[in-house]
């Protein structure tokens, strides 16, 4: 691990890297083939974007801007959840998988 990117040691990433993997492999796994397009790039880009925002805002010169970027961050999390209500109610994910994914996601 690079001791160049600060972000790299934080925990909160290290946790979204984990569950951005395992969400897509729910998804691969279980969402049907008209959805690869649709709602699971969908979730795939908000997951991607929570990650992202945490990398940019670390190299940020201010708290103020950082914590915009961590805002962001989150408010992607709170998007991967609505795309995991969506699954749940399509039926793409049942009721055990989409618990266990909003306890990780509350608990990031």
């Amino acid at each position: 691990m690079s001791d160049i990117f600060r972000f790299q040691k934080f925990p909160v990433y290290r946790e979204l890297l984990l569950f951005r993997n395992e969400v897509k492999s729910i998804t691969i796994e279980n969402f049907p083939k008209h959805e690869d397009y649709i709602l699971r790039q969908q979730i795939w880009r908000a997951l991607d974007s929570c990650i992202l925002n945490i990398a940019e805002g670390s190299e940020r010169h201010s708290d103020k801007d950082f914590s915009r970027f961590l805002n962001l961050s989150h408010a992607s999390l709170a998007e991967v959840v609505a795309g995991l209500d969506c699954a749940l109610q399509d039926d793409y994910i049942n009721l055990e998988t989409y618990g266990s994914l909003i306890t990780t996601a509350q608990n990031i």
